[in-house]
């Protein structure tokens, strides 16, 4: 293999390059936080991005059906990774727990785990929680995943920072449609008032900090995680997880209908960037949907500790998602603050 690697953004296009090695250590006992609460901030603070409320309108009234079904990822592109040699910054292990209803439980296969790439079938919260990204960049209908977590605004989308902003633009007519299937909006288009990401991505697009939030707005006089439940999350977790990943891919052999997922034991890159590997097929449209650690089969729920972000051209089969750090910490918080 010569020169630099290179990798695709899952993004804009499909999702990105990926490859694991062999974690530098583990996840010990996680400090448990209560729902709602925020985790404790570091001195890095996450940028905000806000919406007039005439398009938020706009927006609502932009991703019919129709859009909805046409929607693409953005064009697959090859671009070098972008990395710092730091290590995203660490801080105190901590949980924010799930707010979902606990009744039901999903029916699962025994193949569940480990999976690299196939249609979650068992249900559960995940199928209310998760759902795809529309918006519009560079004037171009396209798509992303993401997942409503448990917030102190009941109103806050964790997703992959570019899936909010990309070559140094905010993307426009952002809406999040939870529970998303072949065009419908079974729990509404939630339209954005705010979105957020990290310094780093917001100034130089490191890989590292590929994190994006949105805060959307109320919906028929509700809010959001009062209608589809809020999954947890988790930060400064370790490596070498067990985790699932899920979203919608769009991009061959997908065609972004179908709620996909990929389960496995993660390694820590040991390329040009800190983030978790798996074995994962999903393509573009996936970018932004959610890594789950302590994820429960039977009830569909977990806590979130990544998101889909990024593969190595030459490693096809493998999915990265950054490291749920101080960074991403204070991301969550700007968030369930706003």
């Amino acid at each position: 293999m010569r020169g630099t690697p290179r990798t695709r953004r899952i993004p804009r296009p499909a999702l990105g390059v990926l490859i694991g090695v062999t974690a530098l250590f583990t996840a010990g006992t996680l400090a448990t936080t209560p729902a709602g609460a925020a985790p404790e901030p570091g001195p890095s603070t996450a940028l905000v991005h806000s919406v007039p409320a005439s398009a938020q309108q706009q927006a609502r009234d932009f991703w019919t059906p129709e859009r909805m079904r046409s929607a693409v990822p953005l064009d697959l592109l090859d671009a070098d990774v972008r990395s710092t040699d730091a290590a995203p910054r660490a801080g105190r292990p901590a949980t924010v727990a799930p707010t979902v209803p606990t009744a039901g439980t999903a029916d699962v296969g025994p193949a569940a785990f480990p999976n690299g790439g196939g249609a979650w079938t068992g249900g559960g919260a995940v199928v209310n929680t998760a759902g795809r990204v529309f918006f519009t960049y560079q004037g171009r209908t396209a798509s992303c995943s993401g997942n409503a977590v448990t917030s102190a605004n009941k109103s806050t989308v964790i997703t992959a920072g570019h899936c909010v902003k990309l070559e140094g633009a905010w993307h426009t007519d952002w809406v999040f449609v939870p529970g998303y299937h072949d065009g419908q909006a079974p729990h509404g288009r939630w339209t954005a008032t705010k979105t957020l990401s990290t310094p780093q991505w917001t100034a130089s697009e490191d890989i590292n900090y590929d994190v994006g939030a949105a805060v959307v707005a109320p919906l028929d006089g509700q809010r959001l995680t009062d209608v589809v439940g809020g999954q947890g999350l988790a930060f400064n977790t370790g490596y070498n997880l067990r985790m699932y990943a899920f979203g919608f891919p769009a991009a061959a052999p997908y065609d972004g209908q179908k709620f996909i997922y990929c389960s496995g034991t993660t390694n820590r890159d040991f390329l040009l960037s800190s983030d978790h590997g798996m074995g994962c097929d999903m393509t573009g449209g996936s970018s932004g949907g959610p890594w789950f650690t302590q994820f429960n089969e039977a009830t569909g729920t977990g806590l979130q500790s990544s998101v889909n972000s990024f593969k190595y051209n030459f490693l096809p089969n493998r999915m990265y998602g950054p490291y749920f750090g101080a960074d991403a910490q204070n991301l969550y918080q700007a968030a369930q603050s706003s």
